[in-house]
């Protein structure tokens, strides 16, 4: 499927995997923390430890609020949990409180490791707006303004809307389409002339339900299909594939 820029007036970009490489930071601390629960319940009620893996990232956590990731991974595992509140200290047995220590963690790796970006998905973002087309970043990521100041790329982008904002607004979070559709209503466009540019099922999922008029699918993980199946019109292995 091919497209013309000028029919659009605004792109909005997922962060992780689309932007910055952070995915694999994201993905590295969900598994320490949901390890090392999983583990300690195991030695509490001799139930057998399955450890948290990949398929288990895609499925029920890539592109999602942290709360609700964690909430769909204890379901498919049979766990129920009290939901807490967004307060809770790192150590509490809740929804929000093995969310809050999954934050720890990647905060910990963001501050030491850094954050670097996708070299072609910046320079696309950079020709975008010498052309006059207006760009957002929207992320489920609390950690997103973090993240954009590390790898440096804060002044690429016109809107932000994140975990943080998404919670500030009593947003749902992907695969709902209300982030992306808020960031449309800041950038002032309508759906229709904006492109939702995203690497994860529900990103793309949310683009679908939102109405935006073109959801282009990042393959970074080898699964073409599944971003086809979940929507996307164009699927990309990196944006250099649609010029620089």
């Amino acid at each position: 499927m091919r497209f013309k820029l000028e029919d659009y007036d605004a792109v909005l970009f997922d962060l992780d995997g689309v932007l910055t490489k952070t995915a694999t930071l994201h993905s590295a601390a969900w598994k320490q923390m949901f390890d090392e629960y999983l583990r300690a319940r195991s030695e509490a009620t001799g139930e057998p430890f399955r450890e948290f893996d990949a398929d288990d990232y895609k499925t029920y956590i890539d592109g999602k609020l942290r709360q609700d990731g964690v909430r769909s991974f204890l379901e498919s595992r049979g766990i129920s949990l009290p939901e807490g509140s967004p307060g809770d200290a790192p150590a509490s047995e809740t929804v929000n409180g093995l969310g809050n220590r999954k934050n720890v963690l990647v905060v910990d790796l963001i501050e030491t490791k850094g954050v670097d970006s996708f070299e072609h998905s910046i320079k696309w973002a950079r020709r975008l707006r010498e052309t006059g087309i207006k760009t957002a970043v929207v992320s489920s990521s609390k950690n997103c303004l973090a993240a954009l100041r590390s790898a440096e790329i804060e002044d690429l982008f016109d809107v932000r809307v994140d975990g943080v904002v998404a919670g500030q607004l009593g947003l749902p979070g992907k695969p709902a389409p209300d982030t992306f559709l808020e960031a449309a209503k800041q950038l002032g466009v309508s759906p229709e002339r904006a492109i939702v540019v995203e690497d994860a099922i529900s990103g793309v999922e949310s683009g679908r339900a939102g109405g935006f008029g073109l959801v282009i699918g990042v393959d970074r993980k080898g699964d073409p299909e599944s971003l086809r199946a979940a929507g996307a019109d164009i699927v990309v292995g990196d944006l250099s594939e649609l010029g620089e």
